[in-house]
């Protein structure tokens, strides 16, 4: 339109981004494919038990400039970046800022990554359904386990009305 966007400069997909050098288009970082194309802080949440806070302050540790593509990265500033996201505590990233806190088996509070956030997940499943815990059987049996009301909403997935 006639009148500047009140947002700024608006970037359209057909405008051309003028590419550097050493530009990647897809990183790969902690078994996780990056699309280079996005803005770090946003690249970085898609590697599993990242999201936008934690991968912000990732960033700003690491001193890397938030408004730089994801492709644009240099291998230092990436292996930097990657290895305060896996040694947060080292980091002087707080306690409470962590996903896995307290561990129940290690005692330990860390940040628990892609591959071993699965298992992380699976082995806590399994722990409430060994103890036969009312939690670990509504997971088993595919239900509500946070106390929602199931009377009428959740339906997705069962077979419904008279046989």
């Amino acid at each position: 339109g006639p009148f500047p966007s009140p947002h700024g400069p608006q970037e359209h997909p057909s405008m051309a981004l003028i590419l550097p050098e050493n530009f990647q288009h897809i990183l790969r970082v902690m078994n996780t494919n990056i699309d280079g194309n996005i803005k770090i802080m946003y690249a970085m949440t898609s590697i599993r038990g990242v999201g936008r806070r934690y991968s912000n302050i990732c960033c700003k540790k690491a001193d890397i400039d938030l408004a730089k593509r994801a492709g644009e990265l240099s291998e230092d500033e990436v292996k930097k970046v990657v290895t305060i996201i896996q040694n947060p505590r080292q980091y002087k990233i707080p306690e409470w800022f962590l996903n896995r806190q307290r561990d129940i088996k290690t005692g330990k509070t860390s940040q628990v990554l892609s591959n071993g956030l699965d298992n992380t997940i699976r082995e806590d499943l399994e722990r409430l359904k060994k103890i036969r815990a009312h939690r670990g059987l509504r997971h088993y049996w595919g239900i509500r386990v946070r106390g929602q009301h199931t009377k009428t909403t959740g339906r997705r997935g069962r077979t419904v009305g008279p046989r």
